[in-house]
């Protein structure tokens, strides 16, 4: 389901910086590239090091909305969830995203908001994702034996459909 997520997300990401209206060819061809490689061993997601540039470039702003007023650092696996403050698990968040998503999985959040994120913070969200799993040996687990346990994140809210690549953006500070 993560593979899934993330190629879900390559295409998007595609179409968004071609600026497709609609998922074309190019963008399927990503996704079903991606997937296969990722599921056969033969691709890898990319490092957290290239979001940490990211979110460097980026400033101090709002990771969510772009704001920049009442910064705070926010866990984008909450400690309630057994996230860590580790950098890569951190980024910025104005005092109403912060207050709103709470100690709530930040997809879980995004869906209660009825509002796409940003492509870099679902794909900084998957990564941690994959990382957590890959390190404690999940990935080839199924997903009914995923929901028993005590995890970071919320299995059931990882990104599967994503909008029209016409209503997404690549950055919070494109809005």
């Amino acid at each position: 389901m993560i593979y899934l997520s993330y190629a879900n997300l390559a295409m998007a990401h595609t179409a968004v910086v071609k600026r497709q209206e609609k998922y074309g060819a190019l963008s399927y061809m990503v996704r079903a590239k991606l997937f296969k490689g990722l599921r056969e061993g033969t691709m890898n997601m990319r490092t957290i090091f290239d979001d940490e540039k990211i979110k460097l470039q980026t400033g101090q702003i709002c990771n969510y909305c772009g704001s920049s007023d009442k910064l705070a650092l926010d866990h984008i696996f909450p400690k309630k969830l057994g996230g860590h403050d580790d950098a890569e698990n951190l980024i910025f968040a104005c005092r109403n995203c912060n207050i709103s998503k709470g100690k709530k999985d930040l997809m879980e959040w995004m869906n209660s908001r009825e509002k796409f994120l940003p492509l870099m913070i679902i794909r900084r969200y998957l990564k941690l994702t994959y990382n957590y799993c890959n390190e404690k040996d999940l990935l080839d687990m199924k997903i009914d034996n995923l929901e028993a346990l005590e995890l970071p994140f919320k299995i059931d809210f990882l990104p599967i459909k994503f909008p029209n690549p016409g209503e997404l953006i690549l950055n919070v500070e494109e809005q």
